[in-house]
């Protein structure tokens, strides 16, 4: 079972929003609505700096990605910032561990910030995967997916990718595994059903009686 992070496991919408805002403060250029931040979440930082901008030269891009990095991390020790579980997780992912499934993590988040996300949560321990952007490409490319899979030691016609956005459920398509969408996210459920969601979660409590029936 592949968790998807920002959107799915824990709630990071503001903390991006405002690093967000501030890269592209910092760069001089007009700041995108939170909306259109929403939509790009889930993509690698690349990906989702060019989709904002998409007419942007490359050393604008650039800029804009190491001004966000460095507002990400100096946000992040702002408790109105912070990344919190969204309800019910822990609990979710206690008794999936519990009943042996085997859990990963694929995530367009850095490396860097997965691990102190999860580290914070005490949740390191539940993946035997953790996949990120900073060694795979950007979803929906399906690569991250199939390697956290593989890692785990599954096989994808019995894995399964959940996820709050149409990356994550895209990406579990190419990669040929079940989509699992949760509608606590970025993406509305119409549109994690129509990339492919088999199921859409309204909460934990329901993804449990998917996960575990």
């Amino acid at each position: 079972m592949v968790f998807d992070c920002d959107g799915t496991l824990v709630d990071s919408e503001a903390l991006i929003t405002a690093a967000m805002v501030a890269a592209f403060d910092g760069a001089g250029r007009a700041a995108p609505s939170a909306s259109a931040v929403r939509g790009v979440i889930g993509l690698s930082l690349d990906e989702a700096v060019r989709a904002l901008v998409p007419d942007a030269p490359p050393a604008l891009r650039a800029r804009l990605v190491e001004r966000y990095r460095a507002a990400f991390t100096a946000l992040r020790a702002d408790a109105r910032y912070d990344e919190p579980l969204f309800p019910g997780i822990a609990a979710l992912l206690e008794a999936l561990d519990a009943d042996g499934r085997r859990l990963a993590v694929a995530t367009g988040k850095s490396r860097r910030g997965v691990d102190h996300v999860l580290a914070k949560h005490g949740l390191a321990q539940r993946f035997v995967s953790i996949q990120t952007a900073d060694g795979n490409p950007s979803k929906p490319h399906p690569e991250m997916l199939r390697r956290a899979v593989a890692e785990a030691g599954g096989e994808p016609e019995r894995a399964c990718m959940i996820g709050d956005t149409v990356f994550d459920m895209e990406m579990a398509t190419l990669a040929g595994v079940t989509a699992i969408g949760v509608g606590w996210g970025h993406h509305p459920p119409d549109r994690l059903a129509s990339a492919g969601a088999r199921a859409v979660a309204a909460d934990a409590g329901a993804l449990m009686g998917l996960l575990l029936p």
